[in-house]
This record gives C-alpha cells, structure tokens and sequence, in this order.
C-alpha cells in the first residue's frame, strides 16, 4: 500500500510540474505577443503622423520631392511587413529615410519655426519613446520565453507542445553603431 501511495505522489507531483510549466510558458507566450501588439499600435501612431509631417514640409520645400518619395516608400515597407525580422529590416530602413526628412527641415528656417511643425516634431519624438519601450519590453519578454524554452526540464515540456523561440526585435548594426559614439558639442 505504501508503494501505491508513493507511485501515486510522484505522479502527483510530475503531473503538477507539467501544469505549471506549460502555464508559464504560456503566459510569456501571451505576454511577446501583447508587446508585439503594442509595438505595432506604436509603429502604426507613427506612420499615421508622417503624412501630416510630409505635408508640412512639402508647403516649404516643394524641390525636395525625392525625399518626400522615399519617406513614402519607406512607410509603406513598414505598413507591409509581415513578422518580427521583416518589420525590423523596414523599420531599420524607415528610421534612416526619416532623418533625411529633418535634415531637409534643417534648412528651411521658417519650417522650424512653425508651430504644426513643432507639434508634429513632438509627437513624433513622444512616439519614438514610446516605441523604444515597447522593443525593450518585447525583447524581454522574449528573453524570458526563449529562456524557458531551452532551460532544463522546462525544454521538455515546451517541446512536447511545439513551443518555438521568438525572434528579437533588434537594431540596425549602423545604429547600433551611431548610439555608442558619443555625442559631439560644438560651440
């Protein structure tokens, strides 16, 4: 009777392991893929701002349609990316087409000065944090999935019920590049 009881506890508490480990790598499934929503509601605000900021600049530099063709074609490779590593590359692509945009507006004074600009600029910067956050949060949240996932004995589990690493949503080797150069004062 006794090895009944014993037979019966370790099945028991093998039973509770395999609940509670498939729970939690379920609940950072749904977590990544709550971030790479909020990643893409944040991408999306962005994108819904570019054409007023196009817009804007455009009433001042009518000969700078070659940058205006790029932001545009950079948008839409954004709005049509499909999955993490697509998006990445698009978004990589779009963040570079946007500098030449403010660098055109650098050199039109009265641009600066105006106040749909300025609010424009704003919001795009407040997004641009916000979507900075939202990547750091994805890619945690992913760090911990794909933890789970290859650790001992949780690897198990998760390839018992098919649960795959996530890819990270990571920055372009230039930026990564132009983010550790310090930043240079002029006066």
């Amino acid at each position: 009777m006794l090895v009944v009881w014993i037979i019966l506890a370790v099945v028991v508490v093998i039973g509770i392991f395999f609940w509670a480990t498939y729970n939690g790598l379920v609940t950072l499934r749904v977590r990544v893929e709550e971030a790479w929503s909020d990643i893409n509601v944040q991408l999306k605000r962005r994108l819904d701002l570019i054409p007023n900021l196009i817009e804007t600049v455009k009433g001042y530099a009518k000969h700078e349609s070659g940058v205006f063709t790029a932001v545009t074609e950079a948008r839409a490779n954004v709005l049509n990316a499909k999955g993490v590593q697509e998006t990445a590359a698009a978004e990589n692509q779009f963040e570079d087409t946007l500098k030449s945009l403010f660098a055109v507006a650098e050199a039109y004074p009265d641009l600066k000065a105006s106040q749909n600009f300025v609010e424009l600029q704003q919001e795009l910067v407040d997004t641009e944090d916000k979507i900075q956050a939202s990547r750091r949060f994805y890619n945690g949240g992913v760090r911990d999935l794909n933890t789970m996932i290859q650790t001992f004995p949780a690897n198990v589990v998760a390839g018992m019920f098919k649960f795959e690493n996530k890819d990270f949503f990571d920055v372009e080797e230039s930026e990564r590049a132009a983010a550790n150069k310090p930043t240079e004062v002029k006066f």
